[in-house]
């Protein structure tokens, strides 16, 4: 099926991280331009470079919490492509577990600042890049998470910042329309998604049972399942009238456990 994106540009932030790596293979597939962005590890990302022709795949170094860093990145990103048609929010962290009265400050801020105030640079700066550049259509997708929606015990700063991306998201789906009539907001919340960061944690059989007591499907993401909907919230013919949606990839998890664990069954 045509999804409308050959040779749109599409700016991917984080493409280094499992989702991001993984967004960024199923666009270049569809034949768009992309720029991709990275932190400090490079090196996921050049055997995607070299595999597929240059001329379609730019790497910018960017720190999202920086505000020169990410105009810097929409100015290369400008003159390399033009015109920036989608932008994937994607880049974050997350520090290890940590109740609040332990937490510091500088870990609660430091998240905030990546996860939530790297959101709004990116978004500031490509809705500023759709007012030089004035067409129909545009696409912001944000990159919440599921701790987000139901809490995250020892990792409030985490999911603090995740659920702050729904206040952005209905906030912008009403901005982006005065710069692209037909523009678009929407946040995209992975659930357990089986990336290099969460491997190790979804590999422990008894957190693995745990997990899979609050999804039905007793399944975990594969990275896909969530390029996947990414992709198809970039594209205007698949969900052009769709704005300032939640889509949650998390196999219909829930907050409350819906089986004992006697019930979960793991693959080998």
């Amino acid at each position: 099926m045509n999804l409308g994106l050959q040779d749109k540009h599409i700016i991917v932030t984080g493409a280094s991280g499992g989702i991001g790596k993984e967004t960024l293979k199923t666009f270049l597939a569809e034949s768009t331009r992309i720029t991709a962005t990275y932190h400090t590890n490079r090196e996921p990302l050049l055997q995607l470079v070299h595999n597929n022709n240059q001329n379609r795949v730019a790497l910018v170094q960017t720190d999202v919490r920086n505000e020169d860093s990410v105009r810097n990145l929409f100015a290369e990103a400008d003159s390399k492509f033009g015109r920036v048609d989608v932008l994937v929010a994607n880049a974050g962290i997350a520090h290890g577990p940590a109740p609040i009265h332990k937490m510091s400050f500088e870990q609660w801020e430091e998240t905030m600042n990546v996860n939530l105030a790297g959101a709004f640079l990116c978004a500031k700066h490509f809705f500023k890049n759709l007012e030089r550049y004035p067409e129909d259509t545009a696409s912001l997708i944000l990159i919440g998470s599921t701790a987000g929606l139901f809490g995250e015990a020892n990792y409030a700063d985490y999911a603090s910042s995740k659920a702050a991306l729904h206040g952005l998201m209905m906030s912008l789906k009403n901005e982006i329309v005065h710069l692209a009539p037909r523009g678009r907001v929407n946040l995209v919340n992975p659930g357990w998604t089986m990336t290099p960061m969460a491997q190790s944690t979804l590999q422990d059989p008894e957190t693995l049972k745990r997990i899979l007591q609050t999804i039905p499907m007793q399944k975990v993401a594969t990275p896909s399942d969530i390029a996947n909907t990414i992709l198809a919230l970039a594209s205007d013919i698949m969900t052009g009238h769709i704005s300032g949606e939640t889509v949650t990839v998390a196999g219909g998890m829930e907050g409350r456990i819906l089986f004992d664990r006697d019930e979960i069954d793991i693959e080998e």
